[in-house]
């Protein structure tokens, strides 16, 4: 069972950002030059990486889908309070 997720996102105020951020992505820009770019979350600096985070520790939407991908997908839009994310799970154990 998984305990504990890595993931570094992308976050943005409108969903239509998150769309052609993803599609940015898919098309094979590098994750972390693209959340250094349009990411407004300050884990922009480093990629947008949250590092390992548990159950309990995100917004309930964010952490339902980061615990749901499998390592190494991108997902999104995924809507919170805070905006829509672009989330890339890197690690899970």
């Amino acid at each position: 069972m998984t305990t504990q997720v890595r993931a570094s996102h992308i976050l943005v105020t409108k969903e239509d950002d998150a769309n052609r951020i993803k599609k940015r992505i898919t098309d094979g820009e590098d994750f972390a030059a693209v959340a250094k770019r349009f990411s407004s979350c300050p884990s922009k600096k480093n990629g947008g990486d949250l590092g390992w985070f548990g159950k309990g520790q995100m917004v309930p939407e964010f952490e339902a889908a980061a615990f749901a991908a499998e390592q190494g997908s991108v997902i999104g839009p995924v809507k919170t309070q805070f905006g829509y994310h672009i989330i890339k799970v890197t690690g899970k154990k």
